[in-house]
């Protein structure tokens, strides 16, 4: 047995004897003492404990609601959210409806929406969101929790230019002020949340269910899998709960040095690993501690793969992912911590939720902090307002000077977080990249620009060689999507991450009705924010700001080529 199989095994021992399962339920907030919160506060977000059974007294609402929209002729759904109002409406999206192409399985209604999900401020994204959704009736369900969150807002406010309030859905939680404005302009209708869940454990809500009634998807067989896994998390034998297992195993893989939990999906289940990114994330990631989920990067040899890695894979059942049962077994061969999760068909995810959402609560246990604040998201969120307050003041944006300049690429950075001021845009990556030490740090990309493929495409192969070179994890989010996922992680989590922030002008820049500002100001000051809230803290961040993407994007490959076989060389 492994020192991590004991740690394991041993925490699983103590929670039976200290009764966690059983606490957990009984929304015990003591559980979560050590991270200096008083119990009563923490037992206030413990709401999502009871949705798979309370949500079924919703399920008729919902669907009737669905079944309405698509008498009245809408053919198109539209999700205009972010982080936790916007991943798992994708996860059904891309699982069983449209997006992901067809459903294969008949897991949604022939009879369902084609749903696609807005949540980029880039004005190049938002005017090919508005063009699509343009073309055919479309129903807009504004998600936001506080109703007070900028983005949904201002995408609403894009939209009502296009549509009729009664295109609109307010997703909300009660006394809002999306819900007065959804009143005030005589929406649709209003769908309110139980307040006592956060954002990202809303998958099972309104915020996802309606979503996903829309698309079709049969909500009591989904409901029915979340029950199952919830009946299965109450074993009081910690070993054979399958959240808590998940948990400690996580957690203390974390405590152990492997803290980039690695998630490999089969095809169909790719955006799980986005839903399971912000939800570990943004749980996690605090007080200097943290997992560091490692989601969407392509499958390497074993021997890329530094030992700060836990591996989860999961699976749908019937879909081949003959690659990742080969990868696995590798991976096991050279020492490295694996875990399989099976899908038996679609309708597992609502059991999922479950069991990631207990594991995370549990993780917080383990590191010894509150999984369900988020201190740092709001700092940004703060951050960004002070920017557009000093916008409307002054007219512009406060923008720092670049450090260094040329051939079409700014630089901006903080020489002291370096170790020195670069002399030149190569040196600024290449001193960015040789401050990574393999098996303990990341690399994070966060790309404030248009999510299309050719730039995703572009930013792969870039992690792929960073991580081939140096042995270091990497992810990629793009702006200010990360800022309500892995946002909170990269300022509150350990200091292990590096940053290389991505910004450029958008192509045209598009006007936000009713406000001052247009979605080009605003991307900027998200991702200004952004910046400053890591330079606080004295994290490795360099910005380059591209004056145009395709001809940038190919400079830093070359750019990156360069410096990694540099930093090879140094090690």
């Amino acid at each position: 047995m492994s020192d991590l199989d004991a740690a394991v095994t041993a925490r699983l021992e103590s929670w039976t004897a200290d009764r966690v399962a059983r606490r957990l339920w009984a929304k015990d907030g003591s559980l979560w003492a050590a991270s200096g919160k008083r119990a009563n506060e923490v037992a206030a977000w413990l709401g999502w404990l009871d949705l798979p059974e309370a949500m079924s007294a919703r399920v008729a609402e919902l669907e009737h609601l669905a079944r309405d929209v698509r008498q009245d002729g809408y053919r198109r759904a539209a999700v205009l959210g972010m982080g936790g109002s916007s991943l798992a409406p994708e996860l059904f999206a891309r699982v069983f409806g449209w997006a992901g192409g067809p459903a294969g399985t008949g897991a949604a209604s022939a009879e369902g929406l084609e749903l696609r999900i807005l949540d980029s401020t880039h004005p190049d994204v938002v005017r090919g969101f508005r063009s699509w959704a343009g073309e055919q009736r479309t129903l807009f369900c504004v998600s936001s929790k506080s109703g007070s969150t900028t983005e949904p807002n201002a995408f609403q406010a894009a939209m009502s230019e296009i549509a009729p309030a009664l295109d609109f859905v307010a997703i909300t939680d009660p006394g809002s002020s999306l819900g007065e404005l959804a009143r005030a302009q005589e929406f649709r209708a209003i769908v309110e949340a139980p307040p006592d869940v956060g954002g990202r454990y809303s998958a099972l809500t309104v915020f996802g269910l309606l979503p996903a009634a829309l698309v079709g998807v049969d909500l009591g067989a989904l409901l029915g899998r979340a029950r199952a896994m919830a009946d299965a998390c109450r074993n009081p034998i910690a070993a054979d709960n399958p959240g808590l297992a998940l948990g400690a195993a996580i957690g203390e893989a974390a405590l152990a040095g492997r803290d980039k939990l690695t998630i490999l999906t089969s095809p169909r289940l790719a955006a799980f690993g986005d839903w399971a990114e912000q939800l570990v994330a943004e749980s996690t990631g605090k007080a200097g501690r943290g997992v560091v989920p490692v989601v969407g990067e392509p499958i390497g040899n074993p021997a890329d793969y530094g030992d700060d890695r836990f591996f989860v894979f999961v699976t749908l059942a019937g879909e081949s992912h003959d690659q990742l049962g080969a990868v696995a077994e590798a991976l096991m061969d050279r020492g490295h911590h694996v875990l399989h999760i099976e899908l038996a068909d679609p309708f597992d995810v609502g059991g999922e939720f479950v069991r990631w959402e207990v594991a995370t609560a549990a993780m917080g246990i383990v590191l010894g902090i509150d999984p369900f604040d988020q201190p740092n998201v709001q700092e940004s969120k703060d951050a960004t307002t002070e920017l557009l307050e000093a916008f409307r003041s002054r007219g512009a944006l406060p923008q720092p000077p670049p450090i260094v300049s040329e051939a079409g690429i700014a630089v901006t950075a903080d020489p002291a977080a370096l170790g020195d001021a670069p002399v030149s845009v190569d040196g600024a990556v290449a001193q960015l990249l040789s401050l990574l030490t393999g098996g303990r740090d990341y690399l994070a990309i966060l790309a404030y620009l248009p999510p299309g493929r050719e730039v995703e495409e572009r930013l792969q192969r870039i992690r792929v060689r960073v991580r081939d070179a140096l042995g270091v994890a990497t992810t990629i989010g793009f702006g200010p999507r990360f800022l309500h996922s892995t946002g909170q992680l990269h300022k509150g989590g350990p200091d292990t991450g590096a940053f290389l922030q991505l910004t450029a002008e958008p192509s045209k820049n598009l006007p936000i009705a009713g406000w001052d500002e247009t979605f080009g100001t605003l991307i900027a000051a998200q991702a200004l924010g952004d910046l400053a809230s890591l330079q606080r803290r004295g994290r490795r961040a360099v910005r380059l700001h591209l004056s145009d993407v395709d001809a940038g994007l190919e400079r830093l490959e070359a750019m990156v080529d360069e410096a990694i076989g540099l930093a090879s060389t140094r090690r």
